[in-house]
């Protein structure tokens, strides 16, 4: 069995004050893909950049205290790529894909448009030249997990408050239409809802700082595991961990029955 965690961390330093790395040990994952890292090289511990038990790698954005991507993995990758090869986001840090044998594992954090129109632009920028990469990673012939905080909630199902968020970023009819064509055009997967297809509040990764959100469960499905088609048809099990918080969005654990 293979066990992956996809995580927003709202900054690492936070969520290693919140015991991230016990947890995280207690989970006995394989792979770790951890966005938003809020810092640099210079600002991890040694033990952030080496946690006991698995080999790190990250992709940092070059402004302080923002974005960033990571990826620890118990066996030590055959090749990482950092960037989409695209300057604009390549510097904030946004993606960082690992190769083991057959298997690709990639980090992803699309950016959020919430702030302001013009990050919604670059939000669109970032569909628009991630889109024929997504194309060009299934024509690969390799297995693939890509995790991450994609920012968009794909269907009404998918957050508790649908109606009045439809002229919001994160649930734009735009940004509902790329992911759709993430799944019907290119043949990705969605694999918490394969597993998961009905709907139910217990989806939800992410919550609101705002008001009482957390507490009312008035949250939104963000964070995903995309997959190819047959290492999603491997997936045996996944759940979203609320027991604990380590930030604003909660971990998602998928096993998938298969192996490097």
């Amino acid at each position: 069995m293979l066990r992956i965690i996809s995580l927003n961390l709202n900054g690492i330093r936070s969520a290693w004050g919140k015991n991230l790395l016990p947890w995280i040990e207690n989970q006995q994952p394989d792979f770790v893909c951890l966005q938003e890292l809020k810092a640099q090289g210079a600002d991890l511990t040694s033990e952030m950049l080496a946690p006991p038990g698995f080999h790190a790698r990250y992709h940092y954005a070059e402004k302080r205290g923002y974005s960033g991507v990571g990826i620890w993995s118990r066996t030590i990758p055959d090749r990482v790529v950092a960037g989409i090869g695209n300057p604009e986001f390549d510097a904030e840090g946004r993606f960082l894909r690992a190769d083991f044998a057959n298997l690709s594992v990639i980090s992803l954090y699309l950016p959020s448009g919430s702030s302001a129109p013009e990050r919604q632009e670059a939000k669109f920028r970032f569909m628009q030249v991630f889109f024929p990469m997504l194309a060009a990673l299934r024509q690969e012939g390799r297995e693939i997990a890509l995790c991450g905080d994609w920012n968009i909630a794909h269907r009404e199902i998918d957050l508790k408050n649908w109606k009045s968020n439809q002229k919001n970023s994160g649930f734009l009819p735009e940004e509902r239409d790329w992911i759709s064509r993430v799944f019907d055009e290119l043949g990705w997967v969605d694999v918490y809802r394969q597993l998961h297809p009905e709907a139910t509040e217990a989806s939800y990764t992410w919550w609101s700082n705002r008001g009482q959100a957390w507490a009312k469960n008035v949250g939104w499905r963000i964070d995903y595991q995309i997959a190819t088609p047959d290492l999603a048809a491997t997936a045996r099990q996944a759940s979203i961990y609320k027991e604990q918080r380590f930030s604003d969005h909660a971990p998602l654990i998928i096993d998938y029955d298969c192996g490097l």
